[in-house]
């Protein structure tokens, strides 16, 4: 993996932890820089827990960090400069619910550059390629749902272990190019699976108006029979 989606998959954790959101929706609704104790009044938290989060969102890329003396002045008895956060300007996959396409774009691009060095087809390529960035940031969520919200997808349980995705992250790519995103999206599943150490397995259901993929226990199958690992 890239040290860019090395560095987006990481941004996309960050943003799984429903506390480390509200912290990073409060710096980010702010028309300047914030220091802690504003985070913290805003996000109704102590202000130990939003410093916290505060800096696991600054190693996550999400904030930049300065420094200023809130007062306005200068020199002996101005006191000490304050830290203050604000987010940064660069655009990071799956932040937003409408930047999802940006996700299948550089995997489909990712696989495209993956199938010519190892001389494979595209739709193997960047279904590795997806399995790889899923692995990613299931690793960093360590929970299914949550990963899986990351990336735009909306799961939905249905008991006994089952999950049906209500929408398709990439719908738009479906008409003219639904094996290959099709593909791509179990793939993407499988590797955030993997990585967050959920038992389940992925699987490819076709269904009219939703996801191709669903969630189901590692013994159930739309066949009824083991699911096929790959």
């Amino acid at each position: 993996m890239s040290v860019l989606a090395a560095n987006r998959a990481a941004a996309l954790a960050a943003l799984a932890d429903p506390v480390r959101r509200r912290v990073y929706d409060v710096v980010a609704g702010q028309p300047d820089a914030v220091g802690r104790d504003a985070v913290a009044a805003a996000a109704d938290l102590p202000r130990s827990t939003a410093a916290f989060h505060l800096d696991r969102l600054v190693d996550a890329g999400l904030l930049t960090v300065e420094y200023r003396r809130l007062s306005g002045r200068s020199g002996p008895g101005a006191g000490r400069p304050a830290k203050l956060y604000r987010p940064v300007t660069t655009e990071l996959i799956g932040s937003l619910p409408e930047r999802h396409y940006e996700l299948a774009a550089e995997i489909l691009a990712a696989g495209a550059e993956r199938a010519d060095r190892e001389r494979t087809s595209v739709r193997e390529a960047a279904a590795s390629e997806a399995r790889e960035r899923g692995r990613e940031i299931g690793a960093g969520c360590g929970a299914v749902d949550a990963a899986l919200g990351m990336c735009g997808y909306v799961p939905e349980s249905t008991g006994d272990e089952h999950i049906v995705m209500r929408n398709c992250p990439f719908h738009a790519l479906t008409d003219r190019h639904s094996e290959l995103v099709c593909a791509v999206n179990l793939a993407l599943v499988e590797g955030i699976i993997d990585g967050s150490g959920d038992p389940r397995a992925a699987l490819a259901v076709p269904r009219t108006g939703a996801c191709c993929v669903e969630i189901r226990a590692a013994r159930a199958s739309a066949d009824g029979e083991p699911p096929t690992q790959t």
